[in-house]
């Protein structure tokens, strides 16, 4: 191997009693690609995030082309020509690309902007690698897969020569994650070096020259791809094998939550056309369908945070009208929403007031919140769901992706609620992580819950629902069940050809 553009070594970092990296070493080559793959909540961020000088190392140091960088200095890294894409964009939604990509490019007493000339270099720049992008258009009207190419043009047009991406594909569809590495073999092509975090197996196998392994904060691995395989890496990352669950054949029991010719519109637009099903006491209903088709309102209005517009909701047995999230919870329905940042959580708020923040009655006498029961009831999530990386009177924030999503679904779940509405509840897991929240939501159903899944991943859906839905562009195919809806019939299904529904939509 060529000498090292980037060496990282013995890096270590706590946040207070989590020790997030333990003494890290590891390097990458020119035009090489390496996955950083772990766990949630096994240090990978936060490991970036000192080489980008977002943190500062306890110990350690990082050096470029043999050169330390400065710790806690990201223009240095930058000048250094280091790149980072973060999971959640860090874009204005009302500046264009362009004007994106140039802020904090420019002087702030310079007196003519160089527009003309930013607008050729990143047009020259969107063409040699693949990433063609109209500069005049505002941020907000793309799509999340070419908000992520703004981002890492934007890393591209400060002269990056080593690019960081925190965990890529989290928001993409599985086409827009197959044209993502696309583009990044052609980066490493053309001399780029490339490090991704993920969890994801496929992907890290398919894309990376080398794997490099962390667990509890060490390293603990490093593998070259063609010499290994999904389940070694399963098992390194989690420290034993991995088995997703099986679900069991039941019998549903009473209808408790029906929609009949549902409409919603949102500022004039129609996102929910004429949406009808059933879900049942016991049983998982599974929402399949491409991210963008009706799947976010749909969870939005079933949790109380969206209002229909037109249609019937009968809630065990009896019509209701448009219930706020109160009166939702109240009505004993648990909610996994799709952004567990902007709705699952707040960041700011200690763990233990997250917990008990849809339940401040039961956690609250005469006006006051008492804190020792909701640093209890906390604990006992943490415990219960495997909660790293943070104690009940931790900043939320300090919670990997997740770490957040255990932490909501125990939330939810501990208190056995009578109807689950569970938005991807696995996006962004590892796949530890994934068997574990999969393994809950089978429990769940034995114990009588009804589940309504919406899901992007079809292996997913086929896994866990009794009976299948697709959506398509605000509407619901009939169900089909499980038993009959292989990955090609619901490929078909999300596509909006209904023709086989039919015929599988009877009971095995």
């Amino acid at each position: 191997m060529s000498t090292p553009v980037l060496e990282i070594s013995g890096v270590s970092k706590r946040f207070g009693d989590n020790l997030a990296n333990n003494d890290i070493s590891m390097s990458l080559a020119k035009g090489e690609i390496v996955a950083l793959l772990g766990e949630n909540g096994a240090g990978k961020t936060t490991l970036m995030s000192i080489l980008f000088g977002h943190y500062v190392p306890d110990a350690g140091r990082v050096l470029v082309d043999g050169e330390e960088l400065p710790p806690g200095r990201p223009r240095a890294a930058i000048g250094a020509g280091v790149g980072m894409v973060h999971q959640h964009f860090s874009l204005a939604p009302n500046l264009t690309v362009l004007e994106n990509v140039m802020t904090g490019t420019e002087k702030l007493w310079k007196l003519r902007s160089g527009t003309s000339a930013a607008r050729r270099k990143l047009t020259g720049i969107a063409e040699r690698f693949g990433l063609k992008v109209d500069p005049d258009t505002r941020l907000g009207d793309l799509s999340v897969g070419e908000q992520q190419r703004v981002e890492i043009l934007k890393a591209l047009y400060n002269d990056a020569r080593i690019l960081i991406l925190d965990e890529p594909t989290a928001v993409l569809t599985n086409i827009e994650a197959e044209r993502l590495f696309t583009t990044l073999k052609e980066m490493a092509r053309r001399g780029l070096s490339l490090i991704f975090i993920s969890h994801k197996l496929d992907e890290v196998m398919a894309a990376a020259d080398r794997i490099v392994v962390l667990r509890g904060g060490r390293m603990v691995a490093e593998r070259k791809a063609a010499e290994t395989s999904k389940a070694e890496l399963a098992e390194l990352m989690v420290g034993h094998r991995v088995t997703r669950p099986v679900r069991e054949p039941s019998t549903p029991g009473a209808v408790v939550l029906e929609a009949a010719d549902v409409g919603l519109r949102i500022g004039g637009v129609e996102r929910l056309k004429n949406v009808s099903f059933q879900l049942r006491e016991g049983e998982v209903l599974g929402i399949i369908g491409v991210s963008g088709n009706g799947q976010a309102p749909l969870a939005q209005l079933l949790s109380g945070t969206l209002a229909r517009s037109s249609g019937e909701l009968m809630l065990y047995g009896n019509p209701i009208g448009n219930l706020d999230v109160a009166e939702v919870v109240e009505a004993g329905i648990g909610r996994i929403p799709e952004d567990r940042n902007g709705e699952g959580a707040i960041g700011e708020m200690a763990i233990w007031e997250n917990v008990v923040l849809e339940r401040l009655a039961a956690y609250s006498s005469n006006g006051l919140v008492d804190r020792r029961a909701g640093m209890a009831f906390a604990k006992e999530i943490i415990d219960q769901f495997d909660v790293r990386g943070g104690n009940p009177a931790s900043r939320t924030r300090l919670l990997s992706g997740g770490n957040m999503q255990k932490l909501i679904l125990g939330r939810n779940l501990s208190q056995r609620p009578r109807i689950l509405i569970a938005a991807q509840p696995a996006r962004g897991l590892d796949e530890g992580a994934v068997a574990a929240v999969h393994a809950r939501i089978l429990e769940a159903r034995r114990q009588g819950t009804a589940v309504l899944l919406i899901s992007e991943d079809l292996d997913e859906v086929i896994s866990l629902a009794d009976r299948i839905q697709a959506i398509v562009g605000g509407r619901l195919s009939p169900p089909v069940y499980a038993e009959h809806a292989d990955a090609r019939r619901l490929g078909l299904m999300m596509s909006g050809d209904w023709s086989h529904a039919t015929e599988a939509a009877h009971a095995p």
